[in-house]
């Protein structure tokens, strides 16, 4: 249950940082507002970067759960 609730928060987090960077592209493009582009690198970097964090801590716990035999 833990663990489904940790995955639950991180992807929550994913989520809320797509949506912001949509809701900020979209507001942009209608030209509400005009804010420097790096702001959306940045928000789309650390979205990957959680993205891939994710992917790989699910990869270990995959790995450790099931041992992986390679054959010569």
């Amino acid at each position: 249950m833990k663990v489904l609730a940790e995955n639950l928060l991180r992807h929550e987090v994913l989520i809320f940082i797509g949506a912001f960077i949509a809701l900020g592209t979209l507001i942009k493009i209608l030209g509400d507002y005009d804010f420097s582009l790096d702001w959306f690198w940045f928000l789309t970097g650390l979205g990957l970067f959680i993205e891939g964090w994710i992917a790989l801590r699910k990869q270990s716990r995959f790995d450790q759960k099931y041992k992986i035999v390679k054959r010569k």
